[in-house]
């Protein structure tokens, strides 16, 4: 099928990337609900077992990178294809894992898919819809992530502590199973465009607006993950609850993000300087106001929701930054922006994971509350972060 860019087969398309991701954003931050099972079933500590989340950010850094380069002349559907391919197998790898050492190459596979997914995915909606529906596509293809966000992380505790967390990562394998055969019925043909390689990524770099975006989003996401990798235990140790206050205090997280969704696909069109701040921001409030009132079930379902909402506004905010950013060049763009978020979701896991084990969780939140006060420091009103000639001197 010929990328005619008809609305119908477009949109058919931007529907399956978004199932995909969900199933990423579901495979990738499932040990953040079953933390505790994973670390008592494999004979880790928590510190060491949130580091599986550590090595597929690892990994999808390294793709995110390469792919572009290494994907070459290939046709972009059959890439996306082949990334889902990938998950699937890492998932088997993992729900069969009968030690740690395999569990973290499944989750290094998973990291693959991660990066290469990511890196082409803006760049593939660029294709799939007319520029001006970019943010809407955007945010129906995060709406994904607000469906992972809101079933993943309760169900999987809750089935985790039922039928074990195995069970939980089998579970997932016949959605990717069938999220594969719709890639390839769905996605029209998307030929190689300009080669976009490392000369490109390079360029991008030396533009000083887009590379105090960066920077920006990379503090952000560092803020975010920091605290969303160690949320359970948080929960457990600070709040108090049981498996079953879990999962629904994980559901209302979840739930939240469709509010974030409906929100972005209306409201960010446009000039995105105003938003950038905005996960920072509120993100970090909820973290600091956990801190303070954490200890109350009520107040922490409060600041969790507003988390949750914020994350999936998070995304397409700076997803669309960069659509407008680096128009010229979105794949090298795309994986630069991937490098950069799974970067800073490795150090928030690594270092939250020290300052856990270490110290304890709550300087695990204080942690990401500074990085988001970073954030809002270098950020300002956003303007110096456009595509424009204020922004080059």
């Amino acid at each position: 099928m010929e990328d005619t860019g008809e609305p119908r087969a477009a949109w058919d398309a931007v529907l399956s990337m978004a199932l995909c991701v969900a199933m990423l954003i579901a495979s990738e931050f499932l040990p953040v609900s079953l933390l505790t099972p994973m670390a008592e079933g494999l004979g880790a500590s928590e510190g060491e077992t949130g580091q599986a989340i550590s090595i597929s950010g690892l990994f999808a850094v390294l793709a995110s990178l390469l792919v572009t380069t290494a994907a070459g002349t290939l046709n972009r559907k059959w890439v996306l294809v082949a990334m889902t391919a990938f998950m699937l197998f890492s998932l088997v790898l993992v729900a069969a894992a009968p030690n740690f050492a395999v569990l973290m190459i499944g989750r290094a596979l998973l990291g693959i898919c991660i990066g290469g997914f990511w890196a082409l995915a803006t760049a593939v909606i660029m294709r799939l819809v007319p520029e001006s529906d970019v943010p809407k596509a955007l945010a129906l293809m995060y709406g994904g992530q607000a469906i992972a966000a809101a079933f993943a992380a309760p169900i999987g505790s809750y089935l985790g502590g039922i039928f074990g967390w195995r069970a939980v990562f089998w579970a997932l394998t016949p959605i990717v199973a069938v999220n594969l055969v719709w890639h390839v019925v769905a996605l029209p043909s998307l030929p190689a465009g300009p080669r976009q390689d490392v000369r490109a990524m390079l360029g991008l770099l030396k533009r000083r607006y887009f590379r105090r975006g960066l920077i920006a989003s990379m503090l952000s996401w560092g803020s975010a993950f920091t605290m969303f990798t160690y949320l359970r235990p948080f929960l457990e140790q600070v709040t108090g609850v049981d498996v079953a206050t879990l999962s629904f205090l994980l559901l209302l997280l979840g739930c939240a993000g469709f509010l974030g969704t409906w929100a972005a696909g209306r409201f960010i069109k446009g000039n995105v300087a105003p938003l950038l701040k905005l996960p920072a921001l509120v993100m970090g409030g909820a973290t600091a106001g956990l801190l303070l009132l954490g200890h109350s079930v009520l107040a922490a379902g409060l600041f969790m929701a507003v988390w949750g909402a914020m994350n999936t506004m998070f995304s397409v905010i700076w997803m669309t930054w960069m659509s407008q950013n680096a128009d010229d060049a979105p794949e090298a763009g795309g994986s630069l922006m991937v490098a950069a978020i799974q970067a800073s979701i490795l150090l928030g896991a690594v270092v939250g994971g020290l300052l856990l084990d270490g110290i304890s969780v709550r300087a695990t939140f204080l942690g990401s509350v500074v990085l988001a006060a970073l954030v809002l420091a270098l950020i300002r009103d956003g303007k110096h972060m456009l595509k424009s000639k204020g922004a080059l001197r």
